[in-house]
């Protein structure tokens, strides 16, 4: 990707455009306190403000949603069963080669 693309990440882009509307154009940058005024910011942001692409919720709210669905280590550990799934190596060649010598066929891939 060509470096300074904005259209290539939108994301990133209308995020620092809120922070330089709804922030930075509130404070002075000299302040003594700006880290303090930085940390209520993100405070305010993620626990408080509401944000069109959560469905008008929080980045908190999305946050506890997802983490009550998603499983901690020890329960996806618990429930691994290496005769159904192999861990894969993350080079795919790497992971082919040690398939092959564990005998797994590529419909076991």
């Amino acid at each position: 990707m060509k470096p300074a693309s904005p259209h290539l990440n939108g994301k990133v882009e209308r995020s620092q455009r809120t922070d330089l509307e709804e922030f930075y154009a509130t404070v002075d940058l000299c302040a003594e306190d700006l880290s303090e005024r930085l940390d209520d910011w993100q405070s305010h942001y993620n626990e408080f403000r509401v944000h069109g692409s959560f469905d008008s919720r929080t980045p908190w709210q999305v946050w506890h949603e997802k983490s009550r669905l998603t499983p901690l280590f020890e329960e996806v550990e618990a429930l691994y069963d290496e005769s159904v799934e192999r861990i894969r190596h993350p080079d795919y060649r790497i992971d082919l080669q040690l398939a092959a010598k564990q005998g797994i066929g590529k419909n076991r891939l």
